[in-house]
């Protein structure tokens, strides 16, 4: 069975907050602490076990470490010249991870940057170039998938796509593309796109899914997950965080249990028609072995999808 053809696409959990707690050689940072992407090429065997952890406990689909690798935010590092080489390294970390399991796939990560062009942090032409190579990359290294997101900026979203599509399109490739946006807790996007207005800008574009990732738990992304339900054609997703993080003791913390997150994923899916689930910051492998189990048993309803 092909990618597109799952019932239910279950993703990975968390990359960064589960570094965290693995134990990295210093010489591996090589003065680049916090660029979790360096260490595809640095401590590969770092992120293959992070894969592995997730694999073995069900994930069907694991995501590359190039959440920042693209030129504009390895530039920050210094490290914008290894942007194709970490890119490429990230690829083949997750296949080596993979090794000879069936039905598992490899999504390559590309993330918002660290800079918007509504914001006028950026030009839509220096932003298109550096998304189009990181794609490149992927694609090149043979990635099963494009996950645009954690979009904060849907000028942003509207940008990556147009450059991912040229470059399936120069390249001689199809392959799934989808698009994950970031709703704030005042029910918009960063930069003031509400869900409709995300839809209706996104609804040209083949897309294979719709769907939001980070910044809130479960909770926060009902009333969205809702909209789309009834108005998005196409597949949705939805990789919340472990709940609304908070600081305990000086240090982030994410509340929720693993089986109250999945509780609230069964609804999304049994409600709402999800059919590509995950988790974002502080999901662990615990939290993605019971989503998993439970949805070994679920099949998304059938929506209505008024146009």
């Amino acid at each position: 069975m092909s990618f597109v053809n799952e019932k239910i696409l279950l993703f990975d959990g968390a990359c960064g907050t589960n570094l965290q707690e693995m134990t990295i050689p210093d010489a591996a940072w090589q003065g680049c602490e916090g660029c979790n992407e360096l260490l595809n090429i640095t401590s590969p065997e770092t992120i293959v076990a992070l894969h592995k952890s997730f694999l073995d406990v069900g994930a069907m689909v694991i995501e590359t470490n190039t959440f920042g690798a693209s030129s504009i935010v390895l530039a920050e590092y210094d490290l914008a010249d290894k942007t194709v080489e970490i890119n490429r390294a990230a690829v083949a970390n997750a296949r080596a991870a993979i090794g000879e399991r069936n039905g598992c796939y490899v999504a390559g990560s590309v993330g918002p940057t660290t800079k918007l062009p509504s914001l006028s942090h950026i030009t839509v032409e220096e932003l298109s170039d550096s998304i189009a190579e990181q794609i490149r990359a992927l694609v090149e290294a043979g990635v099963d998938a494009l996950v645009i997101e954690t979009c904060q900026d849907l000028l942003q979203v509207k940008v990556a796509l147009v450059a991912c599509f040229e470059v399936l399109e120069e390249l001689g490739r199809e392959l799934p593309v989808m698009v994950s946006v970031t709703m704030e807790r005042q029910g918009t996007m960063l930069v003031g796109s509400d869900i409709a207005a995300i839809c209706a800008t996104l609804e040209p574009f083949p897309i294979f899914s719709l769907g939001l990732n980070c910044a809130t738990g479960p909770a926060d992304m009902i009333s969205h997950i809702r909209y789309l339900g009834h108005n998005w054609p196409e597949r949705i997703s939805c990789m919340p965080n472990q709940g609304l993080p908070s600081v305990v003791d000086g240090k982030t913390f994410y509340p929720m249990t693993p089986e109250e997150f999945v509780k609230s994923m069964r609804k999304f899916i049994e409600n709402d028609g999800v059919s590509i689930v995950g988790g974002c910051c502080g999901t662990t492998p615990e939290h993605l072995r019971q989503l998993a189990a439970a949805c070994a048993q679920l099949s998304p309803v059938e929506r209505e999808v008024t146009l």
